[in-house]
């Protein structure tokens, strides 16, 4: 009976301080673009300055993701445009509603909206002035009569139903050398003649530094873009103060304070947390990691991705290598399936196993598992099938049951064959793992992304460089695994 009454007494201790522990912090997510990270930073700094614990979750992609991320709970709030909301979000959304408007949309999707933060950020083309002069070009219309313009667009603004579909529509243009990249390569190929004309946000910093003309939407067919957070109505029970901390940002800041933040981090090279805290006054408080500790994390980062999901494809490949050359039908459809996962393309594959893991490290694990697959059961398989059907026989005579032959003759005989597969998966597997920095999953990928955002050759070399020499360690180590777990009489050069 004390027993009893110890745990029960126990447990309610325990409940006890579950039900006084403290919250989670507020998960803020942002954009892959400079000015949704500084507003992650704002509203996460802004929190912290009410006592409130958050994190940030920083360039996790596109609209779509971090939508998604919202309304399935991977994160609590996020900083988007009243434009992007009426276009692309909420489909049926009158193009003049206003913001009590979309709150009711919005209400019963479980998603709240603060009022705007005091700027907009509009969708606008821009070229440069130089050329926009010689060729007599002032608005959008004056483009359809130029069919030879090359056009570079950023990918998302390539696929939007306000992006370049719905302007082609709306002005009849007639460009057909029209292709998508990233938003900030674009600016880049702009300013080297390149491209003729791209898509710009009219809070970037480039568009000054490139001496670009913003082109006069004379159709008014962008629609209002004013900046707002979007949270979950659910945060009022968990974290009821923080929604009034991000509904305090209203009004905050204008256009010049934008563009100011976004040049300083652009073009002075600061970081977004410092841009952030000098606009509201605070103490930036985050330590500055050296380079040796940045890379040091995403290396430990990188390799749980790539080791995670290359064990799990171990444990599955092999035994369905072993099956396929067991019983060659069924391994016609095996081998079917693992190589229809491997002509999906990789962030397809990442953003599919998205609804399934959330966002972060899960999804990227689940991607990188499907796609090490193949290489290990061909080879497996291959292996397997390789064999020279007089051992076999031998074996068989011998009397050895059939799992003895598999784990002592067959295996090791295939050995070298199914470590080379594992290799391959390895390899691509490293250089795979950096797209998911893209869904928030860290890695070697998150300072190439940032190197790109932010124009920076030595943040992308911090990623590529580890990356490559981390791919060269992998195969050097499978290529000893090899000849270490290699039956003796099969090593090369080795007299039986």
């Amino acid at each position: 009976m004390r027993r009893v009454l110890g745990i029960a007494m126990l447990l309610a201790v325990m409940l006890a301080a579950g039900a006084h522990a403290a919250p989670p912090p507020v998960r803020i997510g942002s954009k892959a673009f400079t000015e949704s990270v500084v507003l992650g930073e704002v509203a996460r700094l802004s929190l912290r300055e009410h006592g409130i614990a958050a994190v940030h979750r920083r360039s996790l992609g596109g609209t779509r993701i971090l939508w998604r991320a919202l309304r399935e709970g991977d994160i609590d709030a996020y900083p988007e445009y009243t434009g992007t909301l009426v276009q692309e979000l909420l489909p049926g959304t009158p193009a003049d509603a206003d913001l009590a408007m979309l709150r009711a949309r919005l209400r019963p999707l479980g998603i709240g909206v603060t009022d705007s933060l005091g700027f907009e950020d509009s969708y606008a083309v821009g070229m440069r002035a130089t050329r926009a002069d010689a060729l007599k070009i002032a608005t959008i219309s004056d483009l359809r009569a130029h069919p030879d313009l090359r056009f570079g667009f950023s990918n998302e603004f390539m696929d939007r139903d306000d992006g370049w579909r719905g302007l082609r529509r709306a002005y009849a243009l007639p460009q057909r050398d029209v292709r998508g990249m990233d938003h900030d390569l674009a600016y880049r190929a702009l300013a080297q003649g390149a491209i003729d004309l791209t898509d710009v946000y009219t809070t970037d910093a480039e568009i000054p530094y490139h001496h670009l003309r913003v082109l006069r939407d004379d159709r008014h067919y962008f629609p209002p873009y004013r900046a707002v957070f979007l949270y979950r109505l659910d945060l009022a029970q968990r974290v009821p103060d923080a929604i009034e901390a991000l509904r305090a940002l209203a009004g905050r800041i204008d256009v010049q304070a934008m563009q100011r933040m976004n040049a300083a981090v652009k073009l002075d090279g600061r970081s977004e947390t410092d841009v952030a805290a000098a606009f509201l006054g605070v103490s930036a408080a985050s330590p500055v990691q050296g380079m040796a500790a940045r890379i040091l994390q995403r290396t430990r980062e990188h390799l749980a991705l790539v080791g995670i999901s290359l064990g799990l494809a171990l444990l599955l490949a092999v035994p369905l290598g072993i099956l396929a050359a067991r019983w060659r039908r069924l391994g016609h459809v095996v081998m079917a399936l693992t190589g229809v996962l491997q002509t999906v393309p990789s962030l397809a594959m990442f953003v599919f196993m998205i609804p399934l893991f959330g966002i972060g490290a899960g999804p990227a694990i689940a991607a990188l598992f499907l796609y090490s697959l193949l290489p290990i059961v061909r080879n497996t398989h291959a292996g397997l099938t390789g064999i020279d059907p007089a051992l076999l026989e031998s074996a068989a005579v011998m009397g050895l049951p059939a799992r003895v032959r598999l784990l002592r003759i067959e295996l090791p005989l295939a050995m070298r064959s199914i470590l080379a597969g594992v290799k391959i998966a390895a390899v691509i597997n490293v250089g795979t793992a950096t797209l998911g920095a893209l869904i928030g999953a860290g890695g070697y990928g998150q300072p190439i992304l940032t190197g790109i955002r932010l124009d920076d050759l030595g943040l992308i070399l911090q990623g590529a460089v580890p990356a490559a020499a981390l791919a060269l360690l992998v195969q050097g180590v499978f290529e000893g695994l090899e000849r270490y777990l290699m039956p003796r009489g099969l090593r090369p050069g080795v007299n039986a």
